[in-house]
């Protein structure tokens, strides 16, 4: 007798139930010639330094040999790590010592590994609010709850959060996805507060360097460590850097500065994840963090960022001012539009706007994926980085068409397109 094969179906975790692919798919419209893609927070590839780069690798070889080509400490390439706490030391003014530093594939690792020494499921995280997907996307595994970070700091009840709180989690420099720059007496009354009520903060800056308009006020870390003298440093910030904004992404190079006990602890949490990371890449990044490279480089990109940013600003004034309205970033890579209310249309839901967008080949993120209730669906987050000024404005067109039908159409959105396929 023949015996038929029965199909096993994998028994996925239940935390995917409550996850999204919006990610996944804006990488994949972004390699679409016939898409105007403003919804990644990718750089603009044609600024890459090439051959730079190409240089900065046979001297990296040159220098290191087969010891960038091994494994290595799980902590990362200890003359990057040397490095990284010397450039610390001059941003904050305070010194930082090599056992604070933690090199990291990337800072989504970083975020990555917080949830892992720090969550348990139903553990609260005081998140700034609209809060970045990808960190929650790294914490989604570990099922925390929420409270809102919306820097009222004084509202009843945030205090008693803070407490109960395993950490809080903030972007102050050109947030993503508002854009948003946190002004100093707000970062310094969070860090009071936080300090006080015995939990951490977890301070995310990818986009230090993309200082468009002015410059940002100091780091928390760096007002932190300006309370002692203590060298390493023991205090209650967890700060997160990264190359990926002011080298190249591809790199995924970043660093975690903290307690030396606490990176200790997230090291053992990364060499289950990845035993060691590469240390070629470290090898390459350290010789753009001891060169002048970047000082020279990031005025060029802040340069082009600036006038594809004006570029966004002027199409949407042209063609979205009727619907949506925005504040001016003063740095980063995005735009928070707003839906108008009390215009006579009804209220965009950017969910449902995101299928006529797709349908008229024109990409941005809905808000509500950044909300851990996905309860906000009347604002979206559009880049301006990555696009020429030309195709910004194209993809504005685009989107001007998207909303009219929107408005004008009676029918629901077709299920493969609403917010459950994110």
């Amino acid at each position: 007798m023949s015996r038929i094969k029965k199909s096993c179906a994998p028994r996925y975790a239940r935390w995917l139930q409550s996850t999204n692919n919006i990610t996944q798919q804006f990488l994949a419209i972004g390699g679409r010639q016939d898409f105007v893609s403003l919804a990644g927070g990718l750089p603009a590839s044609e600024l890459y330094p090439i051959e730079l780069m190409r240089e900065a690798m046979d001297r990296a070889l040159t220098r290191w040999g087969s010891h960038a080509l091994e494994y290595g400490p799980v902590e990362g390439f200890p003359a990057l790590r040397d490095a990284i706490a010397r450039r610390m030391s001059r941003m904050t003014g305070r010194r930082f010592a090599v056992g604070n530093i933690l090199i990291t594939t990337g800072a989504m690792q970083g975020l990555d590994l917080m949830g892992k020494v720090l969550l348990d499921p139903g553990d609260l995280v005081v998140a700034q609010f609209p809060t970045y997907l990808g960190a929650l996307d790294a914490w989604r595994a570990r099922q925390p709850v929420y409270e809102k970070l919306t820097w009222d700091l004084d509202r009843p009840g945030f205090d008693e959060a803070l407490r109960r709180a395993k950490f809080a989690y903030a972007v102050p420099n050109y947030s993503n996805p508002t854009g948003v720059l946190v002004p100093t007496p707000a970062r310094q009354l969070l860090l009071e507060k936080v300090v006080e009520a015995g939990t951490l903060l977890v301070e995310d800056d990818p986009y230090l360097p993309l200082q468009l308009d002015g410059a940002p006020g100091p780091s928390m870390l760096a007002i932190d460590s300006a309370m002692g003298e203590q060298a390493p440093y023991r205090g209650s910030v967890v700060y997160l850097g990264t190359l990926s904004k002011s080298v190249v992404p591809g790199l995924r190079v970043g660093w975690l500065v903290a307690d030396p006990e606490l990176v200790q602890t997230l090291a053992v949490a990364k060499q289950s994840s990845d035993i060691s990371s590469s240390m070629l890449t470290h090898a390459l990044a350290l010789e753009f963090v001891d060169s002048t490279f970047e000082e020279q480089h990031a005025p060029k990109v802040v340069a082009v960022y600036r006038e594809r940013r004006n570029a966004l600003l002027h199409a949407a004034e042209e063609y979205l001012s009727d619907w949506f309205e925005w504040d001016v970033p003063p740095g980063g890579m995005f735009v928070w539009m707003r839906a108008r209310d009390g215009t006579g249309a009804p209220v965009i839901n950017t969910n449902d706007l995101y299928a006529y967008a797709v349908d008229e080949k024109v990409a941005f993120v809905p808000s509500s994926v950044f909300d851990f209730e996905g309860r906000l669906t009347t604002a979206m987050r559009v880049n301006f980085s990555r696009s020429s000024p030309e195709v910004i404005a194209e993809g504005v067109r685009r989107l001007r068409r998207a909303v009219e039908r929107y408005l004008t159409s009676n029918s629901r959105v077709p299920p493969s397109l609403s917010r459950a396929s994110f």
